[in-house]
């Protein structure tokens, strides 16, 4: 058996050798299952699934297939793992396997790092935690997530759930779904379902979902992580939100339009005037920015707004920054949406990703609009003076 063991095992790092990808490195002192040919087929499938998930989520078929969506938060933080940017050398960082535990009869928890040496200096890339489950002759894999929240409470309201530890505020969770419908109309998004996992901070959510350490996050405190399947939206905060007590409806308008189409189909200037003109941003209302957007860039009627889309032009709230082509963006989707319906402001946000030139952007508002580029200083300049004092938009009635 031990014999059969290595030669196995050779095998396995000469094919991943072969294939560019670092095989997992097993150091002597680890303590494998008593059975070699169960071990081999861990170490196999452990090497599949590390290889598989530097490819496309769709096309991995090494997850436990019941815990996917939670799976695919862990992939994320896999995927490009072995890259160095620095030294040019995208399989720098090697897996080591750090331990193998059985938890019961069909299924292991594995402990990966990834570390790499330079110079003789050693480097920690990341550590991750998987579980392994025996289905048939073989492993799927998946995170430790739901194993770890198993003792959380739930709270559902609408087609939102709350996963948390001791309290969830309540007032914030209705006011959150009752967003998120209203924003689900617009976009004619049916069903949508978010699950949220509430954490205190970057510590709670890594341990949460199977991220021991991941260098990416080195000083930080606070991070949201997120991943989509299907109608299934997971966010697992860690920014000091354990009890769910606050949400940015400017970042609730991005997820929403993320469940209906792909991010890189959409304009994000444009989308980010949605986000402007229904959520706010940094904790400001719509109208808040306006004002200082008035004040602090058009104030200067020399403003070119052809050339502020072209070469950024900022300016602050809360010491933030914020772009002026964004809340011009936003005042356009408000006329647009004014005259056409929101029908006309989807087909302006789908107009393509930003060009240097602008050309497609330019192109649908004519359409939509009658606004050239040849005239667009002018009609911007016409959005800005005659601008209301009050929008009566629909977050605003919350």
């Amino acid at each position: 058996m031990k014999l059969f063991f290595s030669t196995f095992a050779l095998l396995v790092a000469a094919f991943f050798a072969n294939a560019q990808i670092n095989p997992l490195q097993i150091n002597p002192n680890i303590k494998l299952p008593k059975d070699s040919i169960e071990s081999a087929a861990l170490i196999s499938a452990v090497n599949n699934f590390l290889a598989a998930a530097q490819k496309p989520d769709e096309v991995n078929k090494l997850v436990f297939e019941t815990e996917k969506i939670e799976t695919l938060v862990l992939l994320n933080k896999i995927n490009g793992i072995e890259k160095n940017t620095a030294l040019k050398d995208d399989h720098f960082y090697r897996p080591y396997l750090t331990n193998i535990v059985s938890l019961n009869s069909n299924e292991y928890m594995v402990q990966i790092s990834y570390i790499g040496v330079n110079k003789n200096t050693t480097f920690l890339r990341a550590s991750f935690e998987l579980i392994a489950h025996r289905i048939n002759n073989g492993f799927l894999f998946s995170s430790s997530l739901l194993r770890n929240a198993k003792g959380w409470k739930t709270e559902k309201v609408g087609n939102t759930i709350f996963h948390y530890q001791t309290i969830i505020n309540k007032a914030k969770a209705q006011e959150f779904d009752k967003l998120a419908s209203v924003f689900d109309k617009k976009l004619k998004a049916i069903n949508k379902v978010t699950e949220f996992y509430c954490c205190e901070n970057i510590f709670e959510m890594q341990r949460l979902t199977g991220v021991q350490y991941t260098s990416d996050y080195n000083g930080r405190l606070h991070s949201v992580w997120s991943s989509t399947l299907g109608d299934t939206t997971i966010i697992i905060l860690g920014d000091n939100n354990a009890e769910f007590n606050d949400f940015d409806p400017h970042d609730l308008w991005h997820e929403r339009v993320s469940l209906v189409s792909l991010r890189n189909q959409i304009n994000r200037p444009i989308d980010e005037g949605c986000a402007y003109l229904y959520g706010g941003s940094w904790g400001m209302s719509w109208q808040a920015i306006f004002k200082e957007f008035k004040e602090q860039v058009a104030g200067n009627k020399n403003t070119d707004w052809v050339k502020a889309k072209e070469t950024p032009v900022y300016f602050k709230t809360k010491g933030f920054n914020n772009s002026a082509d964004c809340i011009v963006n936003a005042l356009l989707v408000q006329k647009i949406e004014k005259e056409q319906g929101f029908a006309g402001v989807w087909e302006f946000l789908n107009c393509g990703k930003a060009e240097k030139d602008n050309e497609n952007y330019y192109q649908v508002l004519e359409k939509l609009t009658g606004i050239t580029k040849a005239n667009y200083n002018e009609k911007v300049w016409e959005l800005i003076n005659n601008y209301p004092q009050a929008l009566p938009i629909e977050q605003d009635k919350l």
